[in-house]
C-alpha cells in the first residue's frame, strides 16, 4: 500500500508540474517551427552612422516600398532596421555575425533559412548609386521570392 501511495504522490507531482502530452509537445514543437514563407531584408547598425549608413537604410526601405506593396501586405516580405547597440538584438546580431552595418536578404521556405550578405553591395552603391542599389535589392528580394 505504502508503494502504491508514493507512486501516487509521484505521478500526481509530475502531472501538476504542467508537463504536456506527447501530442500536446508535438503540436507545440510544430507550432515553433513552422514559420510562414517569407522573404526579410534585415539592415543591421549601430548607434552612430556615417551618410552611406544612413543611405543603406533609406534607399532599402524605398526599394522594398516601392516594388513589393502588395507582398508587405501579404506578409510575404518584411523589411526590419536592427540597432545591434540595444540588448534586445544581442541574438539576431550573433545569429548573422553583425559587429557593425550590414545588409541581409533572407529566404524563409519549408522551414528552412538561407540568407545573402549584401553588405559589400550596400556599401559600394547606396550612396554613389542609388539607382544601381535599389535595382540590386528589388533583385536580390524577387531571387528569393521564386
Amino acid at each position: 500500500m505504502k508503494k502504491f501511495l508514493f507512486l501516487w504522490v509521484v505521478c500526481t507531482a509530475i502531472a501538476s508540474c504542467g508537463l504536456k502530452t506527447s501530442n500536446e509537445a508535438s503540436a507545440q514543437v510544430q507550432k515553433e517551427e513552422t514559420v510562414k514563407d517569407h522573404v526579410e531584408v534585415l539592415y543591421f547598425h549601430g548607434k552612430q552612422r556615417c551618410a552611406t549608413c544612413m543611405a543603406i537604410e533609406s534607399n532599402t526601405k524605398a526599394a522594398i516600398e516601392e516594388s513589393f506593396a502588395e507582398q508587405i501586405k501579404k506578409g510575404d516580405v518584411v523589411f526590419k532596421v536592427i540597432d545591434i547597440s540595444k540588448k534586445e538584438n544581442e541574438k539576431i546580431a550573433e545569429k548573422y555575425e553583425v559587429t557593425w552595418s550590414s545588409l541581409f536578404v533572407v529566404k524563409y521556405k519549408n522551414g528552412q533559412e538561407t540568407s545573402e550578405n549584401m553588405t559589400e553591395f550596400a556599401f559600394g552603391n547606396a550612396r554613389k548609386s542609388p539607382d544601381v542599389f535599389k535595382a540590386g535589392i528589388v533583385k536580390a528580394v524577387n531571387e528569393k521570392l521564386k
